[in-house]
């Protein structure tokens, strides 16, 4: 089980790369168990509502709800969040999605540089 970043949406949806994309495909395959921040949602809606328009972001949330277990905002995490974007001066979407991961013991599918350099959370990447 792993927490998925945004970057990693953005590299399987529009990524040119027949390798990269052959990989992507792969880890949703095999992975059974996957979890994504509400905030991934908002992030991949704003992203596809930015290049395909509203009908593929409708579409493509949906399936990102229907096959990701989908991790709420709660009080712990919004606070460990805090904490993370407070120590390592990152963007507030990445510490929230690195919260989720660091509540849930689990690893976050990422190559963004925000996510390596804390500590706290192990990432690795397709």
């Amino acid at each position: 089980m792993n927490v998925y970043d945004t970057r990693f949406f953005i590299e399987h949806y529009y990524s040119k790369n027949d390798e990269v994309l052959k990989r992507t495909t792969n880890a949703l395959k095999t992975d059974k168990n996957k979890v994504i921040s509400a905030i991934v949602v908002h992030e991949v809606y704003k992203l596809t509502l930015d290049k395909e328009g509203k009908e593929q972001a409708e579409l493509r949330t949906k399936l990102l709800e229907k096959d990701f277990r989908v991790i709420n905002v709660d009080t712990q995490i919004a606070k460990i969040s805090a904490k993370l974007r407070h120590k390592y001066r990152i963007p507030m979407a990445d510490s929230i999605i690195a919260a989720t991961a660091e509540s849930l013991k689990l690893v976050c599918i990422t190559d963004d540089q925000h996510f390596t350099q804390v500590k706290e959370v192990k990432t690795k990447w397709i």
